[in-house]
């Protein structure tokens, strides 16, 4: 199947987990480890997700593709408790878990500063895409369940046609450059077409659409 790899990258085979990284690494700690204990199945993506397939960067906040039971609420509360969290009441986690698309929760480490976004699953079948191909991949002790590689790049090129933040385009330039395997470039540009980003994706990056 055609693979996508754009720019050269030194060195030969993956990347060695154990010498994994993030600027602020409490966030995996912070965030991951509670989601691991409560056995919800989840993906992180966003800046944190790049980082796993190219380069880390400085970042306050991690964002997480999440299936959350509609009675899920006691139990994320009791894993991000007060007086450490800031976590939303029982009836807005009941509302966000019930959206069909586009449910999202903040759980904030009120020390630290540190941030989560949770995406809620709801019915967008490329969440679902996310929870069922996400990769495991170990930083010291922990799991941690981390989005492919072409959902990351496709979320985030949805973020910069909304913002127009020249960061997502850099994570996604890292991640075609330096994901080890590279990235599926059919399923790339099916999923992108699905969502309909295709034809962004390709002014942006036309160089990616030149076949070997």
């Amino acid at each position: 199947m055609p693979l996508i790899r754009t720019g050269r990258r030194d060195g030969s085979g993956p990347r060695p987990r154990d010498k994994f990284s993030v600027p602020k690494a409490d966030l995996l700690s912070l965030f991951v480890r509670p989601l691991n204990q409560l056995g919800w199945a989840y993906a992180v993506t966003g800046a944190v997700g790049s980082m796993f397939y190219a380069e880390p960067r400085f970042t306050n906040d991690i964002d997480v593709v999440v299936r959350i039971p509609s009675d899920g609420g006691p139990a994320l509360r009791e894993a991000f408790p007060e007086p450490e969290f800031y976590r939303p009441g029982l009836e807005e986690i009941a509302v966000e878990v019930l959206r069909p698309s586009r449910g999202h929760l903040n759980v904030i480490h009120l020390e630290s500063g540190l941030k989560a976004d949770f995406y809620l699953v709801g019915t967008d079948p490329l969440n679902d895409w996310a929870l069922s191909a996400a990769r495991m991949i170990p930083v010291s002790d922990l799991p941690v369940h981390v989005a492919p590689p072409e959902y990351v790049v496709l979320r985030k090129l949805a973020f910069y046609r909304e913002g127009g933040s020249e960061k997502h385009l850099r994570d996604i330039r890292g991640i075609l450059a330096l994901a080890d395997p590279p990235l599926d470039r059919d399923l790339l540009l099916r999923r992108l077409a699905d969502a309909g980003l295709d034809a962004l994706f390709r002014k942006v990056f036309p160089d990616v659409n030149e076949r070997p």
